[in-house]
């Protein structure tokens, strides 16, 4: 019995909140709006903050759509004939994988120490990597095993300041496609 009149309260005071809302959804609202006794959910942010916030998503914004450009094979090939010390060619495979091979005149910079490595010095990133440290206006070709990851250190390196970037999204499954054919 006391069920039956719990269910039967309930039911009529459902029924009553709806008719408010439904019936004065204009005072309703104006509650809601208008009640500025509750305190804030984040301290407001300071100048500085509010700055930093906003040239990271200016930041962001620049960067949401930007793709590298890409090279093809046939583009790619005749540099690897005649490499010239304005271009890097990085391979960003892990040293187990580049043990498969690379494309000539390729270094390898593994994608898991790439951001890592362009914040080194010159001197440091000679010693780890045994090539000199690109610089910033330098042409970089990307390529790792099937475009994905090379995709991924293309951004790295546009992050980080480089502007003359290549993405070879063939990579080295259609490099080694390519070579066996000829």
């Amino acid at each position: 019995m006391l069920r039956t009149a719990a269910i039967r309260v309930s039911r009529t005071a459902v029924r009553r909140n709806a008719y408010v809302i439904v019936s004065r959804p204009s005072v309703a609202a104006f509650q809601v709006r208008f009640e500025s006794t509750a305190p804030p959910s984040k301290p407001p942010l300071t100048p500085e903050q509010r700055a930093r916030k906003a040239a990271l998503e200016r930041s962001d914004d620049l960067q949401r759509d930007w793709d590298a450009k890409e090279i093809t094979y046939a583009e790619l090939k005749p540099r690897t004939n005649s490499p010239t010390p304005d271009t890097y060619l990085i391979d960003v495979r892990e040293p187990d994988e580049v043990i498969q091979g690379m494309i000539p005149s390729a270094v390898n910079l593994p994608l898991s120490e790439l951001g890592n490595s362009l914040h080194l010095s010159r001197v440091a990133f000679l010693e780890k990597h045994s090539f000199e440290k690109p610089m910033k206006n330098q042409q970089l070709i990307f390529y790792c095993r099937s475009g994905k990851r090379s995709t991924t250190a293309s951004d790295v390196a546009k992050r980080n300041g480089f502007t003359n970037i290549l993405n070879y999204k063939g990579s080295w499954l259609e490099w080694v496609e390519k070579e066996n054919k000829q």
